[in-house]
């Protein structure tokens, strides 16, 4: 091990012996397990933009919470967002079931409204006198090295009690995701699991905004999801290495951040949760590009071999 060697390593023994780097790997890793497990059923039942949505309009009610209150609590801040973010979620639903109007065009319009008025928000709480020191522009893209103890403390419960609910209600999160007529013949009552499941993917949204951020937390619901797709057809286990993508890039991604001196945390998580996607997409064993050339090139050799023993025949 030469010289640089060592001092790369000492470097990382000093970033993981600092309490906050600890307390920030913990919050990411479990903000990323619960963004995985949530979101395979949201890209399953195919309302991945939902998340998007609801991430964007989760900032006006932050910034409400903050010109009620006067404080940078994240309890009462998570709460404001967890409002509007329900709000935004259940008027794409309203919308699409009571109007002409397709879901993807609900979203587009809810979103901007939202968010545009989140960002008027925004700009009114920096006229504040205590508006410049109130950190609020950090739920954009996110800012991980902020979270301390009584954070991770809020993020962690939170995250346990979203991935106990989902573990709780999995065979009826399957059926309803699968078949909801089969669901509905079983007697389940479709329209309070359909707002339960939305209510879940909410509350993951707004627990990883402070550290991804209102723009990117939509990426980190669905990349792992996706990733994890390639390597199974069973359901169960998408959602076990789903999860696992999830808190491998929360860890991977902070570290990143923290060995680079101010880089942005939530993009690096982002970025980690992209590099495992394009991994599987190109290696994944069954589902893989590589995988499916391979088998084409083996497929056409026997179909060239068989025609040509047919011939010879």
């Amino acid at each position: 091990m030469n010289k640089n060697e060592v001092i790369e390593m000492n470097s990382i023994m000093l970033m993981l012996s600092d309490a906050n780097t600890q307390w920030v790997l913990v919050g990411t890793l479990l903000l990323g397990l619960a963004s995985g497990v949530l979101g395979s059923f949201a890209l399953l039942r195919k309302q991945s933009l939902i998340g998007d949505a609801v991430a964007h309009a989760a900032l006006p009610g932050i910034c409400i919470a903050f010109l009620l209150t006067g404080e940078r609590s994240l309890i009462v801040l998570l709460i404001g967002a967890t409002i509007t973010g329900l709000l935004s979620a259940y008027c794409i639903q309203y919308i699409v079931s009571s109007t002409i109007i397709k879901e993807d065009t609900a979203i587009c319009l809810i979103l901007s409204v939202f968010f545009g008025f989140g960002i008027v928000l925004l700009t009114k709480v920096q006229q504040l006198p205590s508006g410049n020191k109130s950190g609020l522009d950090a739920f954009i893209f996110g800012q991980a090295a902020s979270i301390v103890g009584s954070d991770v403390k809020v993020m962690a419960g939170a995250a346990a009690i979203l991935v106990f609910i989902t573990a709780i209600l999995f065979k009826e999160f399957k059926v309803i995701t699968f078949d909801p007529e089969f669901a509905k013949g079983l007697g389940l009552p479709i329209g309070f699991l359909n707002f339960l499941f939305i209510s879940l993917l909410v509350g993951v949204v707004v627990v990883g905004i402070q550290a991804v951020g209102v723009i990117l937390m939509a990426a980190l619901l669905i990349t792992p999801a996706i990733a994890a797709r390639y390597w199974t057809n069973s359901l169960s286990k998408m959602i076990v290495i789903s999860g696992m993508f999830g808190a491998f890039s929360g860890v991977v991604g902070t570290m990143i951040s923290a060995l680079g001196q101010g880089l942005p945390t939530g993009p690096f998580i982002v970025v980690t949760a992209t590099a495992i996607f394009v991994i599987s997409m190109l290696f994944a064993p069954e589902r893989g590009i590589i995988a499916k050339k391979i088998k084409q090139k083996i497929y056409y050799k026997q179909l060239n071999e068989a025609g040509t023993k047919g011939r010879v025949s």
